[in-house]
């Protein structure tokens, strides 16, 4: 079976001396169980897998229980040994975290060489009890969206495929059927992440608003939007804070992002209008109308497409990295996408189709910003395959 480059970070992690709790965070489907049951096959000391998704009722006394056989197994001859304890769906349990620092620090204080990995289909509910209780003990390890190295190795998909159907595992085998991939896409993942992460774990006064709001940046990734302009389209009477506190739940949950524009200063980061990103680009096929041969003989559609494979590819491909991700207009001048690690930053144009020799917007940004590298995703420059296989932090090399 496929291993994703994480599962070295994972299995790094549990050879060293206990530290702290490993928790994987990420969306729905990138493969976390999965990851966690190969890292306890990959081990030779003794382990126990337990989830909290199965039909009995459990509350914090079944995470007491799974500890307890855990322990047990670290014990041998009377002796302690190194042993490992993986509860999935963990925030399916209520103040599962205040459980969890007690049993940590028992162990601790007692020095039971005990291993914990935490994780759960809901990043929001997971990262909720994480900051709630935790603070200290737990390091994240990133489990994202799939990219095109992966599913091209995991899947053979090609770079059209993957710019299309995007970097969901489970959905892979589904391709050839269209209809049926869409239908899983919006049923299993799209409808499961709002209905359970978002709207069961926060307070969402309007949910048909974060609804339509999802739908408004499927339909308008690559783009930027005002929320003024976000309202008028939403037919909603709303107020700009709420939609920006229900985008910054979407992208807590691993669907949509909004990219701040570069300004070197946050403050006037934080003001200006957004621009969409979906976060796989499964996301706005299986929201849309149109099968992938259509879309590519529209070249306009298609480079909304690309541009947007772009956008998921850095926005993943930071988590974890220290960069920060923008985009920058000024006088209808525009960049794409502005990275920046410390005081460096990399401009990136992405262009589909045929381009003309010059390239105004990253000319005028250069002008007003210190820029290390400047690159044309197209058809004269570096290929969209090239670039989906690069990762961000080789792009500052």
């Amino acid at each position: 079976m496929y291993k994703r480059p994480v599962y070295k970070v994972l299995r790094t992690r549990l050879a060293e001396p206990r530290r702290f709790i490993q928790a994987l965070s990420g969306p729905r489907q990138t493969g976390k169980t999965t990851l966690a049951q190969q890292a306890m096959n990959g081990i030779t000391i003794p382990n126990h897998y337990a989830t909290a998704d199965e039909p009995a009722l459990k509350d914090r006394n079944w995470i007491e229980q799974q500890w307890e056989v855990a322990r047990l197994k670290s014990r041998s001859g009377g002796r302690r040994k190194k042993a490992l304890l993986v509860l999935d769906e963990i925030q399916k349990i209520t103040g599962w975290s205040e459980t969890v620092k007690r049993l940590w620090d028992e162990d601790t204080t007692a020095a039971i060489p005990l291993h914990v990995i935490v994780l759960g289909s809901s990043a929001l509910l997971v990262q909720h009890g994480l900051t709630e209780s935790l603070a200290g003990r737990f390091e994240v390890i990133p489990v994202t969206h799939w990219s095109f190295a992966e599913m091209q190795k995991a899947f053979g998909l090609n770079v059209d495929e993957y710019t299309f159907f995007g970097g969901y595992p489970g959905a892979a085998d589904l391709i050839r059927d269209e209809s049926r991939w869409s239908s899983y896409i919006r049923d299993a993942l799209i409808e499961t992440t709002i209905s359970r992460d978002i709207l069961l774990m926060t307070r969402v006064d309007k949910p048909a608003l974060l609804r339509r709001l999802f739908q408004l940046g499927c339909n308008y990734s690559g783009q930027v939007l005002s929320y003024q302009k976000m309202l008028g389209q939403l037919q909603d009477a709303g107020n700009t804070t709420t939609l920006a506190h229900y985008l910054n739940l979407l992208k807590s949950a691993g669907l949509l992002t909004g990219l701040s524009k570069y300004a070197g200063q946050s403050v006037r980061q934080r003001a200006s209008s957004p621009k969409f990103i979906v976060l796989n680009t499964a996301l706005m096929s299986a929201s849309g109308h149109h099968k992938m041969d259509e879309l590519k003989l529209v070249p306009d559609l298609w480079g909304r497409w690309v541009e947007s494979a772009v956008g998921c590819s850095l926005a993943n491909g930071i988590i974890g990295n220290n960069i920060d991700l923008f985009y920058w207009s000024s006088r209808n001048r525009e960049v794409d996408f502005v990275l920046s690690r410390n005081k460096e930053i990399v401009a990136i144009e992405v262009k589909s189709g045929r381009t003309k020799g010059t390239f105004p917007g990253i000319e005028a940004f250069s002008k007003e910003f210190k820029v290390k590298r400047k690159l044309l995703v197209g058809p004269r420059g570096i290929s969209l395959k090239e670039f989906l296989l690069t990762t961000p932090e080789e792009l500052f090399e």
